[in-house]
């Protein structure tokens, strides 16, 4: 049987304001193929969006056990997933992750963000077009002060 090739995952989130409106943007690159994921909510935290970005982006993956590099400019994110760090705020998320983490074998990179990496710049870009919409719905996981 042919080895499955790395799926690379690129994520990114972001809030204008903290809470306020947020969005956040995946780039999925398998082999040839590429595909953007985006969303937006009314009233968010950057950290719940970062970490948005990474379950929205494993959601769209049908390989179970596949190999998959998550990029992401959030230390919050990669030191969490790599280094143990605790987790005392979006526990709804947190467990969304780390059901989907069971699924594949992953590994996380940090990257500096706003640096020009292309893929992190264009899950930036969807990140705020995704926030800047009207008509964005409520972020039922968020809790205000959390």
């Amino acid at each position: 049987m042919q080895e499955r090739p790395v799926i690379y995952l690129f994520t990114d989130g972001a809030a204008s304001g903290n809470p306020g409106p947020g969005g956040y943007g995946v780039v999925l690159k398998c082999g040839d193929k590429e595909r953007e994921l985006s969303g937006g909510f009314s009233r968010t935290t950057n950290n719940r969006m970062e970490l948005l970005a990474v379950i929205k982006g494993l959601e769209a993956i049908r390989w179970e056990g596949a190999a998959v590099e998550v990029w992401s400019d959030s230390t919050y994110v990669v030191r969490t997933m790599t280094e143990g760090w605790k987790r005392k705020k979006n526990k709804d998320l947190w467990m969304r992750l780390d059901e989907l983490a069971s699924r594949f074998r992953l590994q996380f990179h940090w990257i500096k963000g706003h640096a020009g990496h292309p893929e992190n710049e264009r899950c930036d870009r969807l990140a705020v077009a995704a926030y800047s919409q009207a008509g964005l719905p409520e972020d039922g996981g968020y809790v205000e002060g959390q």
